[in-house]
């Protein structure tokens, strides 16, 4: 016999925080499989992209049970403004990769720009053996016309969008 927890639908809220979860754990593991699979070296901004989405991932799942049992009002709005953050700070990074990669704006020192000198010829061999510079001014891979940092803020706003949406269903939900 079902009980009356186990037949009561998810509630909005609960399932936002979910399919962010879900989108954010879809976001690492594609990136992963285009580094490891594909074999595109990430670069430094795509590193940092990623970073965002591990922590909204076990914030998500959180919220969403928090929800699922109806928890107080403010710890939810307080998960999904933390997701909304984490999604937009994303978006920002993958906007400014993005603009790095179509030379709106210069890139981080360490890897766009000029080559700096490896300094002095007698230990030029040693170092160009152990450094691995990774271009975030250079596209190795576009799909409509977006490389992964421009689908990276797409994705990332749109999941801006979807935290700002479950906290407002939290904020509006019944009592």
């Amino acid at each position: 016999m079902a009980t009356a927890t186990s037949t009561r639908r998810w509630p909005p809220a609960a399932i936002a925080a979910l399919t962010i979860a879900a989108a954010s754990t879809a976001v690492v593991l594609g990136a992963q499989v285009f580094q490891h699979v594909v074999g595109i070296p990430p670069c430094p901004l795509c590193l940092e992209q990623r970073v965002p989405h591990y922590a909204a991932v076990p914030v998500a799942l959180i919220v969403a049970m928090a929800a699922r049992r109806r928890a107080p009002r403010g710890l939810l709005a307080a998960g999904f403004v933390l997701l909304a953050l984490a999604m937009l700070t994303a978006a920002g990074i993958g906007g400014y990769h993005a603009g790095v990669e179509w030379g709106f704006w210069p890139g981080p020192s360490d890897c766009s720009g000029e080559i700096k000198a490896f300094g002095n010829a007698g230990s030029l061999l040693q170092q160009m053996q152990t450094t691995s510079v990774i271009r975030c001014d250079v596209v190795l891979f576009r799909f409509l016309g977006l490389s992964l940092a421009g689908w990276n803020m797409v994705i990332s706003t749109a999941l801006a969008g979807l935290a700002a949406w479950g906290l407002s269903r939290t904020l509006h939900r019944p009592a």
